[in-house]
């Protein structure tokens, strides 16, 4: 294989049709159900599927199949099945929804108005997840183009990943055997530790979300008349809170929530930690004074990658501060989002929390703790030689530095499903969200230097897996 010549495809690819194509899919507000419960009616979804489907079937892959599948009151599923030369099959997935606009854009951004500055892509879903299929589509073209023989290649396309991947099962379901077991699955919705390597993902964490709400007036009253009588839902919320988390150390308090390091999952995460140093608490965007949980860098992978964590993301009931009169409120709510362990049992986990929130509430108040969603995470099985030894040379070859391992603090639920349904398949879990490319929040950005590199480094993935299949 001729590698200037295969980079030569990608890099054509990307800046002559990618490129493009990943500017109208930002500009389409296509959020996840969860934040859209109105998403069909809407149509954005559809557009940014159509979107997609239309660039899939103008690429040089002859025989490859472009299918929007749906189902009554699901999200649709974009699947390219393109056959191969040789036996076996190799699945590559991404997802196409996105997370709302947050708040915090830099002067000239914004979540829907792409933007090309410094080499990146600025805007809503582009590196979580968009650019994937175009991405998986390309390293497979660019192997065709060399007459590279490669086995049967699905690429999977979801929209429903980040309000926990709801609608996926049922679309797998009717699938049935049309998809059988890849020997390699590739995924591209995953964290990179810097622009200089690839950075393998071994480990996602699980999600447990939910609604907190605390009640004890029917409503407002005074704070004059009021305070000194009955209890403040806050002071109340910040109780309830402290039976789970620890409020000075940020520890977790419930057994049900922990698990213990596998050794070799903490020996990757000492390898990351030399390789990033500080950069572990500097790729975020801190307030000026303000320090990390901790000092050693191994130890901060560990938190973010396989301890479990709380954070709270939003409330109801605590008016803005301008408007907020002298009033003890009678109600608040808060969302929570607890980061579980790769190997937790995430509904075990939330029953316990439920429990622990709702018993002998203080002062007999109002306590209702409602799940949201409880989505395990998942371990990868250990590497295959061959796959390991792929994985390093690629990162060499296009990067020059050693590919590395670690943990992700986030979730992907179809990771977990798969491990489930294949348990003998190999993953290759990468992606490009590095420093500061901040998906979900203000300022989200594809790196579009290091796509093209990664889509690189997919391409010898998979020629090395046909090798192992030939």
């Amino acid at each position: 294989m001729d590698l200037k010549r295969l980079s030569g495809f990608i890099g054509t690819t990307w800046d002559s049709s990618i490129l493009e194509r990943l500017k109208a899919y930002v500009r389409i507000p296509n959020k996840s159900p969860h934040f859209d419960p109105d998403w069909e009616k809407h149509g954005h979804m559809e557009a940014a599927v159509q979107l997609m489907a239309e660039w899939c079937r103008l690429q040089p892959l002859p025989g490859a199949r472009v299918e929007i599948r749906r189902l009554p009151g699901r999200t649709p599923l974009l699947l390219i099945d393109i056959p191969g030369e040789l036996p076996g099959c190799a699945l590559l997935y991404g997802h196409l929804d996105k997370q709302p606009e947050f708040t915090g854009w830099l002067p000239g951004l914004g979540p829907w108005e792409p933007v090309i500055r410094d080499g990146k892509l600025y805007g809503r879903g582009a590196a979580d997840d968009g650019y994937a299929v175009f991405s998986s589509l390309t390293a497979i073209a660019a192997l065709k183009d060399q007459q590279v023989r490669l086995p049967r290649c699905v690429v999977l396309i979801e929209a429903c990943e980040e309000s926990g991947s709801d609608d996926l099962p049922a679309h797998l379901e009717a699938l049935g055997n049309a998809i059988p077991e890849p020997s390699l699955v590739v995924c591209l919705d995953a964290e990179c530790g810097n622009y200089d390597q690839v950075w393998c993902t071994t480990s996602l964490r699980g999600n447990l979300i939910g609604t907190l709400t605390v009640r004890v007036l029917t409503e407002g009253v005074h704070s004059g008349m009021a305070t000194g009588i009955a209890p403040t839902p806050f002071r109340i919320l910040e109780q309830l809170l402290a039976r789970i988390e620890n409020p000075v150390t940020g520890d977790l308090l419930l057994d049900e929530l922990h698990v213990t390091l596998p050794a070799d999952r903490r020996a990757q995460a000492a390898i990351a930690a030399q390789v990033l140093g500080a950069s572990v608490a500097g790729k975020l965007p801190w307030a000026k004074g303000v320090q990390a949980v901790s000092n050693d860098p191994a130890e901060l992978i560990i938190n973010s990658t396989w301890r479990a964590t709380l954070a709270v993301t939003g409330a109801d009931g605590l008016p803005p501060t301008a408007t907020a009169g002298n009033v003890l409120l009678p109600q608040i709510t808060v969302k929570i989002s607890l980061r579980t362990p790769p190997t937790c049992d995430a509904p075990r986990a939330a029953q316990a929390v439920r429990e622990a929130l709702e018993r002998d509430p203080p002062y007999g108040a109002e306590v209702r703790f409602e799940p949201g969603g409880a989505n395990t995470g998942w371990n990868a099985p250990a590497f295959a030689p061959w796959l390991e030894q792929s994985i390093g040379r690629a990162s060499q070859v296009i990067y020059g530095r050693d590919a590395v391992h670690i943990g992700c603090g986030g979730t992907i639920p179809f990771m977990g499903m798969l491990g489930e349904r294949f348990p003998h398949t190999q993953f290759f879990i990468t992606g490009v969200l590095g420093p500061h490319a901040n998906a979900h929040g203000p300022n989200e950005f594809l790196h579009i230097e290091y796509a093209k590199k990664l889509t690189a480094c997919v391409s010898l993935v998979l020629a090395d897996h046909a090798r192992t299949v030939a």
